[in-house]
């Protein structure tokens, strides 16, 4: 058994919750809080209620998201919203939610891991977003199908490309999520292959202006790997038990 308190003192302190920006929505750290004990801690991608409600099943005490629950803004405490709030105290468990600090975190972080499976063994960071550098790049001397393949290894599922760009891939950038609105920005950066979650619809014709491989990867499949390694460092510190509940959205 751990204490909430020390848990969420350690992912404050390590994923830099104070110091790292983020949208207005995310509210990163603890976002509803129990009585104070962890014996089981488990991660998902979204704090949906059919996670929320996965969760309680799973007997959570805590559950560490990649999306919070107030990505609306002010919402009215009905439906939905009472009924995820009410369930989570009901069992007693906490809430705990790390976005852009778990997508940048250099050992943790979703462009890390991701990196790291596609064998881009010393990137670097680049895009300056509100003042931290969002994503990681380096040069890669392979194919593009090559490439391809793991990626879709990587987020074991389909991966729609926009081949436009160099073959071999150039030099490869990574931001997970929902960074393919930003491929004009990112060619600037000097980003021959761009990989991401997911775009609009324009930015796949524009990536083929630009000349630039676009590989939409899943927004939901490219940032499962961070909300993993967390809890299961977790684990390793706290000697807590640990889980992963996969609610993928297709996206």
């Amino acid at each position: 058994m751990a204490s909430l308190h020390e848990v969420t003192e350690f992912l404050d302190r390590e994923l830099n919750i104070a110091e790292i920006p983020d949208y207005a929505g995310a509210l990163n750290g603890l976002q509803i809080e129990n009585g104070g004990e962890v014996r089981k801690v488990v991660a998902a991608v979204d704090a949906s209620l059919p996670v929320i409600e996965k969760a309680v099943e799973a007997g959570a005490d805590l559950l560490l998201v990649h999306h919070g629950m107030f990505w609306q803004g002010a919402q009215k405490v009905t439906g939905a919203v009472y009924k995820k709030l009410k369930l989570a105290m009901d069992h007693g468990m906490a809430l705990y939610s790390a976005h852009i600090p778990l997508d940048v975190h250099p050992l943790w972080g979703n462009n890390a891991l991701l990196s790291g499976h596609l064998g881009m063994k010393e990137p670097v960071p680049f895009f300056d977003w509100k003042g931290i550098q969002l994503g990681l790049k380096q040069e890669m001397d392979i194919g593009r199908d090559e490439l391809l393949d793991r990626v879709s290894k990587a987020v074991d599922s389909t991966v729609h490309v926009c081949a436009s760009g160099p073959d071999p891939v150039g030099v490869v950038g990574v931001i997970t999520g929902g960074a393919g609105a930003e491929v004009a920005a990112i060619a600037e950066c000097g980003i021959d292959t761009f990989i991401t979650g997911e775009g609009p619809h324009w930015s796949y014709p524009l990536a083929e202006e630009l000349g630039v491989n676009l590989f939409y990867a899943g927004h939901y499949a490219t940032e499962t790997f961070g909300v993993r390694a967390m809890v299961a460092e977790l684990e390793r510190k706290f000697g807590v038990e640990s889980g992963f509940i996969d609610h993928p959205t297709g996206l």
